[in-house]
């Protein structure tokens, strides 16, 4: 009787202090990504474009380097092209001459908080130099969403949707598929849920909180591909690592996702080791994709889209591969011609 409890103990024991210090774990490293990177900005190098042949834009422009690493100017040929690459996001902002003056042709829907900055930094110079300058904002943000902060809301709703998702059908079916039924099964299951999911976001942002009165149809496919990449690449994980995946995926999709993704500060104000994350994070990818649909009529775009998809792709692969490796394994250990009963 006394070595029955002292049986169990030694079963759950191990098993729960892992879990224990797993969560301990991750909640110190989302304290530290989102305190780390969040709590001081320090903005360095944010692009601003400028034509290589407007001398008296580039004296203001060489003036403003010389005192702050702040901006970073970015030259370009011509005018034409300059506002291209304000409308794809490659830049913050224009500055041009004028006639009696400047212009900071901006478009705040990029990134409102960047904008902002630009702006004081050349308005100040401006000043300084005692050149009028004129200040234009190309994309504004909705009426609904004057810090420009709901694309990232949004992927980080879908995002999560789709790893939640992913976690439940694990719990319940077991995080790798008995094979490529059940896999067929569990990647039809998470796209459905996406389409939901994503419906349900772009209906929410639309009609019901009215932040988007355009785009609907736009933004529910933009969530759907957000949701099932993130659930895909949960699935994957799970699939290949069991329950250390579902840490991983938070850690990867949550942790330093989040802050990560340029959400809720542009790029240039996080960390170094940050920056460039939403180019290749999931989050990231969602929320700019999400700001180029819904505000830049899809330009600059396209890498996003790619990055998505790219991750749809590994995570169909890796789980489809997890299954067919840990099919062939249960089959060499039951031996041929054996099989479970749930094998069967």
């Amino acid at each position: 009787m006394d070595d029955e409890p002292q049986l169990r103990t030694r079963d759950w024991l191990p098993r729960t202090a892992a879990l224990v210090l797993g969560t301990l774990a991750l909640a110190s490293a989302f304290i530290a990504a989102y305190v780390g990177a969040l709590h001081k900005p320090e903005p360095r190098d944010l692009p601003v474009a400028v034509v290589t042949s407007d001398q008296q834009a580039q004296a203001v422009m060489t003036a403003v380097r010389a005192r702050t690493n702040t901006i970073k100017p970015v030259g370009y040929d011509s005018q034409a092209r300059a506002v291209d690459g304000l409308n794809d996001r490659s830049v913050y902002a224009v500055l041009s001459s004028a006639p009696g003056g400047l212009t900071l042709a901006t478009a705040s829907a990029g990134a409102p908080a960047a904008t902002e900055l630009v702006t004081d930094v050349f308005t100040q110079a401006a000043r300084q130099a005692g050149v009028p300058l004129q200040v234009t904002d190309e994309v504004p943000v909705s009426a609904g969403d004057p810090r420009g902060l709901v694309p990232f809301y949004l992927a980080v709703g879908v995002v999560l949707g789709g790893y939640l998702a992913s976690t439940a059908l694990g719990i319940s079916l077991g995080t790798s598929p008995r094979g490529p039924r059940q896999a067929g099964l569990r990647i039809a299951t998470l796209a459905v849920h996406s389409i939901l999911l994503g419906t349900i976001g772009a209906v929410l942002v639309g009609p019901v909180l009215d932040v988007f009165d355009h785009d609907v149809g736009t933004i529910a496919v933009v969530g759907a591909l957000a949701a099932f990449a993130a659930g895909m690449v949960a699935a994957a994980v799970q699939a290949w690592l069991g329950l250390l995946g579902t840490g991983l995926v938070i850690l990867l999709l949550v942790v330093l996702g989040n802050p990560g993704s340029g959400g809720i500060y542009a790029p240039e104000f996080l960390p170094a080791f940050l920056r460039g994350m939403h180019r290749w994070n999931v989050p990231g990818l969602a929320t700019d994709l999400f700001k180029s649909a819904v505000y830049f009529d899809w330009r600059g775009g396209g890498w996003a889209l790619t990055g998505l998809l790219v991750w749809v792709v590994a995570g169909l692969v890796g789980l489809l591969t997890a299954t067919v490796f840990r099919a062939r394994r249960r089959a060499a250990r039951t031996g041929p011609g054996r099989h479970t009963a749930v094998d069967r």
